[in-house]
């Protein structure tokens, strides 16, 4: 059944592929955008985050809200500022959104917000499902308070889902084109001790996760959205390399360097993360890639 979908944060990497992914399947959908641009087949509202400002008619007829809002975790230096922003673009979107639902009356039956696995923190080998207490530090309280905004909505009637994203590989930019880069330059080498997990997902089974969890009426609360089969970074940057045909050193970039080049965001290649799957396996979801060689072989296939 087509359903009337109003997505925020749609101009990003996984947000194009969904609109064009939904659309393709027969949905109607419209997107809160700062800019009003031209989509095809796709109705554009105006609103703007920090200044709370919203378009209250993009909710007209809308049953399914899924938000995607959110500064870029690493495009910039963590200050005190960038970090205050990076978690305000994220429970300030949830509050407006919720805010425009009540002042409409809007029949939203769905809210499906994106998360991110950040919420564990550093864990080491520890095997992370979704009743695995949070972490701690800037990653985990960020999208602690990312996933209690999203939860306003329970108390609306309205089923809530989080989807936690692991690390996006994709054709575009994103998490790759940086990783990439140095083992393009025959750079390659892997970061900190190499153990650390890393849980990935390709981008085409992200898209299908927010489509499965748009039709599965079953689905609720969060949901980890990575392969069922993390690797380390040593694993990782060895299979990037042979991907790419480059060669990887056999020494690894020591921790202190990372933290002299990237200061307090070092954390993030160095956090390791170890999800299960099994609680989005359990819906019936399929993944289409659960070997890293072969996603990455996809990509790059796309690229030429």
């Amino acid at each position: 059944m087509a359903k009337n979908i109003l997505i925020a944060g749609a101009t990003g990497v996984v947000g194009e592929q969904l609109v064009s992914k939904l659309l393709a399947e027969g949905h109607q959908v419209s997107i809160l955008s700062r800019r009003l641009i031209s989509i095809a087949k796709v109705k554009v509202f105006q609103w703007d985050v920090y200044q709370q400002t919203i378009d209250n008619n993009a909710f007209e007829g809308i049953d399914t809200v899924i938000n995607l809002t959110g500064e870029g975790i690493a495009d910039k230096s963590w200050t005190k500022e960038r970090k205050q922003q990076i978690i305000d673009s994220r429970v300030k979107s949830a509050e407006l959104i919720f805010k425009a639902i009540r002042e409409t009356n809007a029949d939203v039956e769905s809210y499906i917000s994106a998360s991110a696995v950040g919420i564990y923190g550093d864990r080491g080998d520890e095997v992370l499902d979704e009743e695995s207490m949070p972490g701690s530090g800037f990653m985990a309280d960020c999208c602690l308070a990312w996933e209690k905004a999203a939860d306003q909505g329970i108390a609306l009637g309205i089923r809530v889902v989080k989807i936690r994203i692991g690390i996006v590989l994709s054709e575009k930019d994103g998490a790759l084109a940086s990783m990439e880069k140095p083992v393009k330059l025959f750079a390659g080498a892997a970061l900190g001790s190499g153990k650390q997990w890393m849980p990935w997902i390709h981008i085409d089974d992200l898209v299908n996760i927010f489509v499965h969890s748009l039709k599965d009426k079953n689905m609720f609360d969060a949901y980890n959205a990575t392969a069922p089969s993390p690797v380390t970074n040593k694993t990782f940057t060895q299979v990037l390399g042979s991907v790419l045909h480059r060669p990887i050193w056999p020494f690894n970039v020591p921790k202190f360097v990372l933290k002299t080049i990237l200061g307090e965001m070092s954390i993030l290649p160095l956090i390791s993360t170890n999800t299960s799957a099994q609680k989005i396996l359990n819906t019936g979801f399929q993944f289409r890639y659960l070997n890293l060689e072969d996603a990455l072989k996809a990509i790059y296939e796309r690229k030429k």
